[in-house]
């Protein structure tokens, strides 16, 4: 018998293995699911409640409570702010929203057909040029370079949006608060306080969650010692893969798919046909209905109010009804609603293209990505090295048991 012919069988210290010869080859789990890589302080989500939790806030409390700017306060400074110190701390990202002017000129010489995302990871980096702590030891340099992301992010992305669309990007109105300066440098009009309020609260709900793929990634690089726009420029890559990004804009493709409330049920008698998955249905984690879109289903109620168009809204809702029922009828197993399921309808309902709302996602998940770089660099890490590096089985198998022997390319 072969060895690639060998039969699998069981052995007690790994998983499963195949025989080569005398010779165990492990076949691993892929995803670390399950593995715990590191201690934080930060956020936890606690999927069989359907809790998700900021340093010890209920994210209901936030989102009702609490603004952008004091959800970033409490994800870096891990507490909330006085009023002096919001204030300052408000302030000071104001004046970082202006970005070095060579931006500009830089995103005008790229294809105008650029995915919005490549264009946010490219662009990123170049927010260093006016920060003078990038590279220095210590905490505080860091918190100000993040303070600069989270204030720079918003401008490039809305620039691009302009640029792309042959408009002339607008420069960040001061008196905005920092959703509302986003949705300003958007489209040129400043929003009404309602559209404001939901943006600000959707910002707050996608601020952080936890070791997701993309925050696993900028701590992985600032285990490195890499300075924190390396980490974050790498984490924006990690959120553009269509794995973990740009469910919401799969959600929103799903719904101009289906139209109307009649082609409901052919369209999910289709995909459970053929196996596949509603979009926005179902979570990695939560084993309830995700608590964010728990808030977001209201406003996304509202704003297609606001907007004149609640078409798209009632068409989730009745997606959401009939796909939940559907799964329960024909798999016996319950199927829950996630954040990007209601947040599809409700940024569409504002305005927004569909390619920018991963973008979105990212220019507030700056804030939590920064608190993973400083606790990674700073907090948890303290004393001792913490340079990720997991092992592998290797399990090349080209030459038998033994090394290959090089063979000069006219002998092969």
């Amino acid at each position: 018998m072969s060895r690639k012919d060998a039969p699998l069988k069981k052995c007690s210290n790994i998983k499963e293995i195949t025989m080569n010869e005398n010779v165990c080859t492990p076949v691993l789990n892929t995803g670390l699911r399950g593995v715990d890589v590191a201690s934080s302080k930060i956020c936890d989500v606690r999927g069989k409640q359907g809790k998700l939790i900021y340093r010890g806030y209920l994210i209901e409390e936030l989102a009702q409570k609490a603004s952008f700017e004091e959800t970033c306060f409490l994800l870096l400074y891990e507490r909330l702010p006085k009023a002096r110190e919001l204030t300052d701390f408000d302030q000071s990202l104001r004046n970082k929203r202006r970005v070095p002017e060579n931006i500009f000129p830089f995103l005008k010489s790229l294809p105008r057909e650029m995915d919005p995302m490549d264009v946010l990871q490219m662009a990123t980096p170049l927010l260093m040029q006016t920060d003078a702590n990038v590279g220095k030891e210590g905490m505080e340099n860091t918190l100000y370079s993040a303070e600069n992301l989270i204030a720079g992010m918003p401008t490039i992305t809305a620039a691009w949006d302009r640029i792309r669309n042959n408009l002339d990007p607008i420069a960040p109105d001061n008196s905005l608060n920092h959703a509302a300066n986003f949705l300003y440098m958007l489209t040129g009009e400043k929003p009404d306080k309602e559209t404001a309020h939901f943006f600000d609260v959707s910002l707050v709900l996608h601020a952080e969650h936890s070791f997701n793929a993309s925050t696993f990634t900028a701590r992985q690089v600032a285990s490195t010692k890499a300075h924190i726009y390396a980490a974050i420029s790498a984490a924006i890559g990690s959120l553009s893969g269509a794995l973990h990004g740009g469910a919401n804009v799969r959600v929103m493709k799903m719904l101009k798919e289906i139209q109307t409330i009649d082609k409901i049920d052919a369209y999910i008698n289709g995909i459970l046909d053929e196996g596949g998955l509603i979009m926005g249905l179902g979570h990695a984690v939560y084993q309830t209905d995700d608590p964010r879109a728990i808030i977001i289903d209201p406003m996304s109620k509202r704003m297609g109010e606001l907007s004149g168009d609640t078409r798209w809204y009632e068409l989730s809702k009745a997606l959401e009804i009939k796909g939940k029922r559907a799964f329960m009828e024909r798999k016996q197993r319950e199927i829950f609603c996630n954040v990007d399921f209601y947040s599809a309808s409700l940024f569409y309902a504002m305005g927004i293209t569909t390619d920018l709302f991963s973008p979105i996602f990212a220019i507030s998940r700056v804030s939590g990505w920064s608190a993973h770089v400083i606790e990674e660099q700073f907090a948890m890490a303290a004393p001792k090295p913490s340079l990720y590096r997991p092992g592998a089985a290797y399990v090349g198998d080209y030459c038998g048991p033994d090394e290959c022997v090089y063979t000069e390319i006219e002998e092969r």
